[in-house]
C-alpha cells in the first residue's frame, strides 16, 4: 500500500511538473511573439529603437508606428487571447463537450450581431458598442440557458440550441450588412472576420481592465468548475452550488468575450481551439484556464503575424485562425460521431 501511494504521488508530481514546464515554455513563446509584433511592420525597427521608444524617447516615425499602431494591436491581441481562451475553456469544461465553445454555440455571434447593428445602423462605436455587445451576449446566453433548462437542464440540448442560435445570429448579421450603406460594409466585413487592424489605444484600458477582472474570477472559481465537470450529481455531493457557479462563470465569460469582440471582432476558432490544445500540452488532468489563456494569446499573435507577413497578401487574424479551426471541427465531429456522442 505504501509503495502504491508513493507511485501515485510520484505520478502526480510528474504531471504537475509537465504542466508547469509547458506553461513556462508558452510564456517564453509569447514573449518572442511580443518582440516580433513590435519589431515587424511596414518598417522594421531594431530592438534598440523599439526599446528607446518604449522608454519614452521620441523618435521620428518610429514613435508613431510603435506606440500608435503596433502597441494597441499587441495589447488587443493579448487580451483578446485571454478572453477567448478562458471563455472557451469555461464553456467546454462546464458542459463537458469540446463543441460547447462560445463561437460554436452562438454566444460570440450574439455579441457580434449587436455590435454590427450598433456600428452599421446606429453609427455607434467604442465603449457604447462594447456595452451593447455585452448586453447582447448576455441576452443570448440567458435565452440559450432557459431553453436548455426546459424540463431539466441538458448539456446536449444547450449545444444544439446554441448551434441553432448561431445560425439565427449569422442571418441577422447578413441582413444588416445587406441593408447598410455600401460605404460602411467593407469595414464591417473586416471587423467580422476578426481583425486587429486599426485598434486605437483608447479602446485598450476598459477592455484590459474588464478582461483582467474576469480572468481573476474564473481562476478563483476554477476548482469548482472542475468539480462540475465530474457531473451534476458528483458536484452536488461535494457541496458545489451548481446553478450559482454556472451562472456566475457564464456571465463573466460572456462579458470578457463581448469586450474582446467589440474591439477585435469575433476572431474565429480561438475559443474553440484553446482548451483542447492546452489540455494536450499540459495533460488532461492538469488542464486549466491559465494554460488556455496562454494558448489563446499564442494563437492570436502568431496568426496575426502570419496573416501580415507570411501569406503574400495581408489577411485579418480571423482568417488564419478560421483556417486552423475548420479541420479540427471536422475531425471532432467525425470522432464524436464514431463514439455516438452526437
Amino acid at each position: 500500500m505504501t509503495e502504491l501511494i508513493f507511485k501515485l504521488k510520484k505520478a502526480k508530481k510528474r504531471r504537475k511538473n509537465r504542466a508547469i514546464t509547458a506553461m513556462v515554455i508558452m510564456t517564453l513563446i509569447i514573449l518572442i511573439l511580443i518582440g516580433l509584433s513590435l519589431y515587424m511592420g511596414n518598417t522594421i525597427y531594431s530592438p534598440k529603437i523599439v526599446w528607446r521608444v518604449l522608454s519614452g524617447e521620441n523618435i521620428k516615425g518610429a514613435t508613431y508606428a510603435i506606440k500608435s499602431i503596433r502597441l494597441p494591436r499587441l495589447f488587443a491581441g493579448i487580451f483578446a487571447g485571454i478572453a477567448f481562451g478562458m471563455g472557451g475553456f469555461v464553456f467546454q469544461t462546464m458542459l463537458r463537450n469540446h463543441l460547447a465553445s462560445p463561437d460554436i454555440i452562438g454566444i460570440t455571434s450574439g455579441s457580434g450581431a449587436v455590435a454590427v447593428i450598433c456600428i452599421l445602423i446606429f453609427k455607434v462605436s467604442g465603449f457604447s458598442a462594447s456595452a451593447f455587445s455585452v448586453i447582447g451576449g448576455l441576452s443570448i446566453t440567458v435565452l440559450i440557458f432557459i431553453l436548455a433548462s426546459w424540463k431539466g437542464f441538458s448539456n446536449e440540448r444547450m449545444i444544439l440550441i446554441g448551434i441553432g442560435m448561431q445560425a439565427i445570429m449569422r442571418a441577422i448579421i447578413n441582413f444588416v450588412i445587406q441593408k447598410a450603406s455600401t460605404y460602411d460594409v467593407p469595414a464591417a466585413l473586416r471587423w467580422l472576420s476578426g481583425s486587429l487592424n486599426g485598434v486605437a489605444m483608447s479602446s485598450i484600458p476598459i477592455m484590459s481592465l474588464t478582461i483582467a477582472l474576469g480572468a481573476i474570477v474564473i481562476l478563483v472559481f476554477e476548482d469548482q468548475l472542475k468539480i462540475i465537470e465530474l457531473g451534476d450529481e458528483s458536484a452536488v455531493a461535494l457541496g458545489v452550488k451548481i446553478t450559482r457557479v454556472r451562472a456566475l462563470l457564464s456571465v463573466v465569460s460572456v462579458i470578457m468575450l463581448a469586450f474582446a469582440i467589440a474591439v477585435a471582432g469575433p476572431i474565429a476558432s480561438v475559443a474553440f481551439l484553446s482548451g483542447p490544445i492546452s489540455s494536450k500540452i499540459t495533460g488532461k488532468s492538469q488542464a486549466n484556464a491559465g494554460a488556455a489563456a496562454l494558448v489563446g494569446i499564442i494563437l492570436i499573435l502568431a496568426s496575426d503575424l502570419t496573416g501580415q507577413f507570411a501569406l503574400g497578401s495581408r489577411f485579418p487574424v480571423g482568417v488564419v485562425t478560421g483556417l486552423l479551426g475548420t479541420p479540427y471541427l471536422l475531425y471532432l465531429l467525425i470522432t464524436m460521431n464514431r463514439k455516438n456522442k452526437i
